[in-house]
């Protein structure tokens, strides 16, 4: 499940790829429904990590660094949430074997959480800012 953080982080990434240039923290706050004071938590961690660049004063605001086609859900995921593996045992970047696991080759529940670490990493891949903008709303 996305926490609440990670939610709003994609919704705050959709609304500056709607809208080119320029966009003031207050406008995607309101037009997203994310409170503003947690936002700004969101852009300086979306910033630190190069998605977006911002410009100070009257005139400032935030925008993205790379094109929607280029940010995935799996570049957000791994910001707010953290590996996308459901076990330390899954996953290729951030491998750590099980304390309690006896045989990690042979291990059935470390062999099913590769496959769904596998099958969410390409569903993730697959979902780039630019198709969200593209899924119609019913």
């Amino acid at each position: 499940m996305l926490t609440q953080k990670a939610k709003y982080a994609i919704k705050a990434l959709v609304y500056l790829a709607e809208n080119e240039g320029l966009v003031k923290t207050k406008d995607i706050a309101d037009n997203a429904h994310i409170p503003k004071k947690f936002l700004e938590s969101i852009l300086v961690e979306l910033k630190s990590h190069k998605l977006v660049t911002s410009v100070q004063g009257a005139a400032g605001g935030y925008q993205l660094l790379k094109k929607p086609a280029e940010i995935d859900l799996v570049a957000i995921h791994r910001i707010f949430e953290g590996p996308i593996a459901l076990l330390p045992c899954a996953s290729p970047n951030f491998y750590q074997p099980c304390a309690d696991c006896e045989d990690v080759v042979a291990c059935k529940l470390r062999m099913a959480m590769v496959e769904v670490h596998k099958k969410t990493l390409e569903a993730f891949q697959n979902i780039t800012l630019e198709s969200l903008l593209e899924t119609p709303v019913d």
